[in-house]
């Protein structure tokens, strides 16, 4: 009984997400028509993005996040940030935790979003995965922004997999970019975005959102060679952290999901 008095409360916080989203991009789509018109305002556009747009959306849906690092990144510096993918929160929680600016890589599928995909396909480097073409083109797009002091985000695991894997396999493009580049890996753990807001629709809920920010994993002297072992130790970084969570007191998710 006490489930189906919620559900309609669930309901209308979830729809509130969508409501807050497309507003916040509604108000602010003159600034971001500006800034997405030239790559030189980017980290203008970053700064926007980062500080007004996310905070409106953690914090109106009542996510407080929590972050802790055990590295800082340094001003002007390029990295590949990577983190597990388990809910739309995850793009507002990276922007919070990297005061870096950087480019999100992205499905070709999320620029069909009315409003939201206008600007996120002149903000952000999309791939088609399926296309060889497109996948390869992502390392030209790349380039022009790491060479531009931008850092480049890619959730590896290549989408956001079935809500009973705790962390899927990675993909290889981050792997293959930070070392083309000799740039470091930001592995980043997300532990409670799957509980507070995955893509089940009545579930969720209010609370503190926590993220680690790892230990960065240099690249410089790599070669493609090095690929699979650099791949597996970014994975494992992550997965004892969402591991150790898990034992905390204080779960992501339903342990029997794991």
């Amino acid at each position: 009984m006490m489930k189906l008095l919620k559900y309609p409360f669930i309901i209308l916080w979830r729809i509130w997400f969508y409501v807050l989203m497309f507003c916040t991009i509604i108000v602010l789509s003159p600034v971001f028509l500006v800034l997405t018109s030239s790559d030189r305002y980017y980290h203008q556009l970053f700064w926007v993005v980062r500080n007004i747009w996310a905070n409106a959306i953690l914090y109106g849906m009542g996510f407080i996040p929590d972050i802790k690092r055990d590295q800082q990144m340094e001003k002007g510096k390029s990295y590949v940030l990577i983190a597990n993918h388990t809910s739309m929160t995850d793009i507002m929680l990276m922007l919070r935790a990297s005061p870096n600016a950087f480019v999100f890589v992205g499905k070709q599928e999320l620029a069909k979003i009315p409003i939201f995909g206008f600007f996120y396909k002149r903000a952000c480097i999309l791939v088609d995965r399926n296309n060889v073409k497109s996948r390869t083109a992502v390392y030209e797009r790349a380039k022009k922004r790491l060479d531009n002091g931008l850092s480049i985000c890619i959730f590896p695991e290549g989408g956001v997999p079935d809500e009973k894997i705790r962390l899927d396999e990675f993909k290889d493009g981050a792997f293959r970019l930070a070392i083309a580049y000799q740039i470091p890996i930001v592995p980043m753990t997300f532990a409670d975005n799957k509980k507070r807001f995955s893509y089940t629709f009545l579930s969720g809920s209010p609370g503190v959102m926590r993220a680690r920010v790892h230990p960065f994993i240099e690249t410089r002297g790599l070669t493609t060679d090095d690929r699979a072992a650099l791949k597996a130790q970014s994975r494992a970084v992550i997965y004892r952290q969402l591991r150790d969570y898990g034992k905390d007191g204080k779960p992501t998710e339903n342990r029997k999901t794991w």
